[in-house]
């Protein structure tokens, strides 16, 4: 959980001089680890999704007064109607996923009494079109909000992986953002942040930054794969 009073994506931002009329987070877990919670705070309008109870009631009284900010207490799906999430800690995810964060790193079993039944929408009936920011992190359905997107942020940032999770729907993420004219921008232990031709320059330090990043990453999910299959080959022995 971030909880940082400035997060990087704002002081990237702020660096490149780009300054969003119109903010959006799917996902957004407890108000102060919002990823776009400096553009809220800087009084930029902003949409917000988040389907989970008690998570909804700290953003509605966090920012209560605000009225930037306005909140959708729904999941993004591919169809509307009801679906069933599981609730884990900070991990919230539609349970027919192949995959999500807190299985793959985690080893999680979904257990009955974590499932939740909550409205879901598509993202079109959100997405007004006018998104020039959008931040997603719904534990593997992101490309759920990416598929129905009105708007072509500025730009886009994606849970894409983090340990040895990888986002079940990257190739079809990267598919559509190479279509649609993003390109990669940077990436965090999680994220990756995309930016759309024309909106942001990428410098040579950018582009050299992210491939050396890049390789920490790939070194640092090789470490930890091998550190798993070692748990799971020899595991502790219980002693009498």
């Amino acid at each position: 959980m971030n909880y940082e009073s400035q997060k990087l994506i704002y002081r990237k931002l702020k660096k490149k001089g780009f300054h969003p009329a119109h903010v959006a987070e799917v996902g957004v877990f407890h108000p102060e680890t919002s990823n776009l919670y400096d553009f809220v705070m800087d009084g930029v309008r902003t949409t917000l999704v988040e389907p989970e109870p008690e998570s909804i009631k700290l953003i509605k009284k966090y920012f209560c007064g605000k009225k930037n900010v306005e909140l959708h207490e729904v999941a993004v799906y591919s169809r509307p109607g009801k679906i069933s999430l599981a609730h884990r800690q900070a991990s919230t995810f539609v349970i027919d996923l192949e995959s999500s964060p807190t299985i793959v790193n985690d080893g999680y079993i979904v257990n009955e009494n974590d499932i939740i039944e909550v409205e879901a929408k598509t993202f079109d009936e959100i997405d007004d079109g006018t998104i020039d920011l959008l931040s997603v992190d719904i534990e593997g359905s992101e490309w759920f909000v990416i598929q129905n997107l009105v708007s072509r942020p500025a730009v886009i940032s994606l849970e894409t992986h983090g340990a040895i999770y990888t986002n079940p729907k990257l190739q079809e993420l990267s598919s559509w953002l190479l279509k649609n004219g993003y390109s990669k921008w940077y990436k965090d232990r999680s994220d990756t942040v995309y930016v759309r031709k024309g909106s942001i320059p990428i410098t040579l330090a950018d582009k050299i930054s992210l491939a050396f990043y890049e390789f920490y990453l790939i070194a640092r999910k090789c470490r930890k794969a091998v550190k798993k299959k070692m748990k799971e080959t020899f595991p502790r022995q219980r002693h009498d």
